[in-house]
C-alpha cells in the first residue's frame, strides 16, 4: 500500500462506511419489496430500473459540471450528505412507489458524487499505478458492504424482533454509518487544487475513442441480472433471512480479497484484457444462477464486478483528458443499460419464467463477450502488422 495517497486511504474509508449502510438497505431491499410491501417482481424491477437510472444518468450532468467549472470536493461532500440522510427514510416507506422514490432521492446523491470522487482518486494517483489505487479504493468500499452484511446477519440471529419491524429498523440505523463518511471525507480528504481559470471547453474529440470498451460493458449489463435479482432468486429458492446475508458477505469477501490484486493485474496487462475476464466470470456466474448452485453464483458475480469496475475505471484514468465528464458518461451509460436491463429481466421474469429471463441474461451476455474477444484479437493483429 506504500504506492497509496493518503487522500485515497481516507477516501477508502469514506466508501467503507457508505457501503456498509447501503449494503444494510441493498441486502434487505428485494425481500422488504416483495415480501414484506407484497409488491410483486415487476414492481422490484420499477424499482430497481427507476434508481438506476436517475443515480447513473444524473452522473453525467454533474461530472461535465465538475470538469467545467473545476469542482470536486463539495460535489463529494453534497451526494455523500444526500445519500446519508434519505437511505434512513426507507423505513417508513409503504408501498413500492415509496420506495423508488426514496431510492431515487439516493441515488441523486450518488450521482452528485460519483465523477467527482473517481477523478479526486485519480488526481491523487502516482504514475502508472492507477489499478492499484483503484484496486484499493474498491478493495475498501467493499469491505464495508461485508462488514454491513454480517450486521444484518448478527442482527437476525441475536434479536427476537419480527423480520418486518427488524428490516424497518435496520433501513433507519443506516444514518450512523452515513454520518461517520460524511465526517471522515470533511475533515481528512483535501480537495485538488483549483484552476484560476474555468475550462473553455469539457469535450475532447479524441475521448470519444474510449466509447467502445466502455459500450462493450453496458451491453453487457443490459444482459446481466443486478445483484437485487440474485438476492431474489435465493429467497426463491427457499433460503432465510439469515443465509441471504451470508450470501452478499461471500460475494463482497471475494470482491475485497481480489480488488487490490485486480488492480495489480489491471497495471501489468491492460484493462482491455482483464475486463474480457471479468465478463467470462459474469457469464459463469449466470451460469451458476441458472443450474442452482447459488453459492457459486455469488462468488463468481463478485469476481465479475470487481474486475470490470477496477479495469473501466483505470481505463478512464489513463486514457481520459476531462476524466469527470468521461467518468460521467460512464455511469451515464450503465444508467440507461442497466435501467433497460431490470425492466427487461423483470418482465420476462414476471410474465414468463425465471427460466427464460436467465436464458435471455446468458444468451446475451455470451454474444456480447464474443464480440469484444473478436475485436481485441482484430485489433492486435493490425498492430501486429504495422509493427
Amino acid at each position: 500500500m506504500k504506492n497509496i495517497d493518503s487522500n485515497i486511504i481516507a477516501m477508502g474509508w469514506v466508501s467503507f462506511f457508505t457501503d456498509m449502510a447501503s449494503s444494510m438497505v441493498t441486502t434487505l431491499l428485494p425481500v422488504f419489496v416483495v415480501y414484506v410491501l407484497n409488491e410483486n417482481v415487476e414492481k422490484l424491477g420499477y424499482v430497481i430500473a427507476i434508481a438506476t437510472f436517475i443515480s447513473y444518468a444524473l452522473r453525467i450532468v454533474f461530472g461535465f459540471l465538475s470538469d467545467y467549472y473545476a469542482v470536486v470536493k463539495p460535489f463529494v461532500v453534497i451526494g455523500y450528505a444526500i445519500s446519508a440522510v434519505t437511505k434512513p427514510l426507507l423505513g417508513f416507506a409503504h408501498s413500492y412507489t415509496d420506495v423508488a422514490l426514496l431510492r431515487s432521492l439516493e441515488r441523486v446523491g450518488k450521482a452528485v458524487r460519483s465523477a467527482s470522487k473517481d477523478a479526486l482518486i485519480s488526481k491523487y494517483s502516482k504514475q502508472n499505478s492507477q489499478g492499484k489505487s483503484f484496486g484499493f479504493h474498491k478493495m475498501m468500499d467493499v469491505s464495508g458492504e461485508m462488514l454491513g452484511s454480517v450486521i444484518i446477519l448478527l442482527l437476525f440471529l441475536f434479536t427476537s424482533l419480527k423480520d418486518a419491524v427488524l428490516i424497518r429498523h435496520i433501513f433507519e440505523w443506516t444514518l450512523l454509518p452515513g454520518l461517520m463518511a460524511l465526517l471522515i471525507l470533511i475533515f481528512f480528504v483535501k480537495d485538488i487544487p483549483k484552476r484560476v481559470k474555468k475550462r473553455s471547453f469539457v469535450v475532447v474529440k479524441e475521448d470519444f475513442r474510449l466509447l467502445w470498451l466502455l459500450g462493450s460493458y453496458f451491453f453487457f449489463l443490459l444482459f446481466f441480472m443486478s445483484d437485487q435479482y440474485f438476492i431474489l432468486y435465493a429467497k426463491e429458492r427457499g433460503m432465510t433471512l439469515v443465509e441471504i446475508p451470508m450470501l452478499v458477505i461471500i460475494s463482497t469477501a471475494t470482491q475485497a480479497f481480489l480488488s487490490y490484486f485486480s488492480g495489480v493485474l489491471i497495471d501489468r496487462f491492460g484493462s482491455k484484457l482483464l475486463l474480457l475476464i471479468a465478463f467470462s466470470f459474469g457469464l459463469f456466474s449466470l451460469l451458476g444462477l441458472k443450474y442452482g448452485w447459488i453459492w457459486i453464483a455469488f462468488i463468481f458475480f463478485g469476481v465479475f464486478n470487481v474486475i470490470a469496475l477496477n479495469a473501466l475505471r483505470t481505463y478512464i484514468s489513463r486514457n481520459a483528458h476531462s476524466q469527470a465528464f468521461v467518468f460521467g458518461l460512464f455511469y451515464g451509460g450503465i444508467a440507461i443499460f442497466s435501467a433497460l436491463g431490470a425492466l427487461i429481466v423483470g418482465f420476462v421474469w414476471q410474465r414468463y419464467s425465471f427460466e427464460n429471463a436467465i436464458n435471455l441474461s446468458l444468451i446475451g451476455s455470451i454474444v456480447v463477450m464474443i464480440s469484444v474477444a473478436l475485436i481485441l484479437m482484430v485489433n492486435y493483429q493490425k498492430k501486429k502488422l504495422s509493427s
